[in-house]
């Protein structure tokens, strides 16, 4: 339901505020993932015209500029440990749907200082502030946790990341900013999310999708593995066999 809420707002947002003139592209579309792959970056750039004061005819400075990025959305299990008879055991599970597996926030200084916290958290913006499509309990209350420490061990891995400072003007209007995509982000569509923000107020937005995949042997070896995985585990168990069988006759040779 958030993210039905996000999308509609992302769709009517430039039809309803007076536009600021945003364009903003990045630098790639795609992001090819091989065997020697250790990380990568996409540029995203654009220019926001200056707005001007029309009773002085005078520009009322920069506005700020966020880019966030969100990966594919997936479903995620998180359990909480219990300490039991002396050993840490997994209790709880509680499945977060929907939420982006890949997280990163960049913009002209801390969010804090941007906007609001309702505002930030109607656009969800900041890595806090993701919030799922929907839980496998109805009491938001008792979800609230598992979220948190979802978001607290994205962060662990670095697939949830914040650049307080990340976006940079080039100039007067022309602003740029570097988004890190790790060896360990997953692959699939990721959408790039350009606000522009004055006086804590949202005023344009632009949403420019790319994708992240596999190819050659990786890819192949992944569809097989996911599709097929009675069948991956089979011939992955006859290959140890035979190769330990080799080695065993090798060995004994020498």
């Amino acid at each position: 339901m958030n993210r039905l809420l996000l999308t509609i707002l992302l769709a009517v947002l430039p039809l309803s505020v007076q536009a600021q003139g945003l364009v903003a592209g990045i630098s790639q579309d795609q992001i090819q993932i091989t065997s020697n792959y250790a990380g990568s970056d996409v540029v995203v750039f654009g220019d926001v015209q200056q707005q001007t004061d029309n009773s002085e005819n005078a520009p009322v400075g920069k506005p700020d500029v966020v880019v966030v990025v969100r990966g594919q959305a997936a479903d995620m299990a998180v359990r909480r440990k219990a300490h039991v008879a002396g050993v840490w055991v997994n209790s709880t599970k509680i499945t977060l749907n929907d939420i982006p597996a890949y997280y990163f926030a960049a913009s002209t200084r801390p969010l804090s200082q941007i906007a609001s916290v309702q505002t930030l958290k109607l656009y969800q913006i900041g890595a806090a502030n993701v919030q799922p499509q929907g839980t496998s309990t109805t009491n938001s209350v008792k979800a609230e946790p598992f979220r948190r420490a979802l978001i607290a061990e994205r962060k662990r891995d670095r697939l949830y990341l914040e650049a307080p400072h990340g976006v940079e003007f080039l100039g007067t209007t022309l602003f740029r900013a570097h988004v890190p995509i790790p060896a360990g982000a997953p692959t699939g569509q990721y959408t790039v999310e350009v606000y522009v923000i004055r006086d804590g107020q949202v005023l344009d937005v632009q949403s420019t999708p790319f994708f992240v995949d596999q190819i050659g042997l990786e890819r192949d070896l992944h569809h097989f593995a996911f599709h097929w995985p009675l069948t991956y585990g089979l011939v992955t168990m006859l290959m140890a066999l035979l190769f330990g069988w080799l080695s065993s006759a090798i060995f004994r040779q020498t």
